[in-house]
């Protein structure tokens, strides 16, 4: 259930529901689990996601109270160590966007198999993927990158993995 302004409206305690919007870089763990299963395709696919708002789309963490619960968009860090990637996947649903707060990540863009534009983004850069558009990420560097991903949907659909993807067929099983 997203974020409602009940209390404020009703005149509830401020300084509480002020408390309740709240999500601080202390409270925060990275979850090394929630993308393990993709390691089952490389390990160069172990990644760390760090959640802000909502879960995003490839895990259930309705269960993690100190995610502020999610109206319209979901956010969150992306922990990435040198050498990890983030595989080729697409959103059906919905546009997604990467803004990068420490190291380097390169970006793909990819149409079909055999075609693909990468370029690499470092500190505050950014880059925002429309619904239906392939996209892959990398460290290239030498020390872990950090960005935020933004999904614009309180909830998104699971993405898909191309065929030609290591990642086609890996379950969460």
């Amino acid at each position: 259930m997203p974020i409602t302004t009940t209390d404020y409206d009703n005149g509830g305690d401020l300084a509480r529901y002020t408390d309740s919007l709240i999500a601080t870089k202390d409270s925060r763990e990275p979850d090394w689990d929630t993308l393990a299963f993709q390691a089952k395709a490389g390990d160069q696919y172990r990644r760390a996601q760090i959640r802000y708002v909502g879960s995003g789309a490839t895990g259930n963490h309705e269960g993690d109270n100190r995610i502020l619960p999610s109206g319209g968009f979901t956010f969150s860090n992306m922990l990435l160590p040198p050498g990890a990637e983030g595989p080729e996947h697409t959103h059906h649903d919905v546009e997604e966007a990467f803004f990068v707060l420490e190291g380097q990540v390169r970006v793909g863009i990819h149409r079909g198999e055999d075609e693909a534009e990468y370029r690499t983004l470092g500190y505050r850069d950014m880059i925002v993927v429309p619904a239906g558009v392939a996209r892959s990420l990398k460290n290239e560097g030498d020390t872990d990158a950090l960005f935020c991903v933004i999904i614009g949907t309180q909830k998104p659909q699971i993405p898909t993995y191309p065929e030609h993807s290591p990642m086609h067929g890996v379950t969460r099983d």
